[in-house]
């Protein structure tokens, strides 16, 4: 998957950006656990898989 494309659902999903420092950018929304974003343009599966699942999404 791609990092945008993940980044577009976790958006709309109502996650906001908190910082984008480092090798991760990291997203927050109340009541769920951070997200953290690696910075690769294309993310493995199973990976973005755990991020949206994480999230609450999956």
């Amino acid at each position: 998957m791609k990092r945008r494309d993940l980044i577009k659902k976790l958006e709309d999903a109502g996650f906001q950006k908190l910082r984008d420092e480092g090798d991760h950018t990291i997203y927050f929304k109340k009541g769920f656990a951070l997200a953290s974003i690696p910075r690769h343009r294309e993310l493995n599966e199973l990976t973005a898989r755990n991020i949206l699942k994480a999230a609450g999404l999956k």
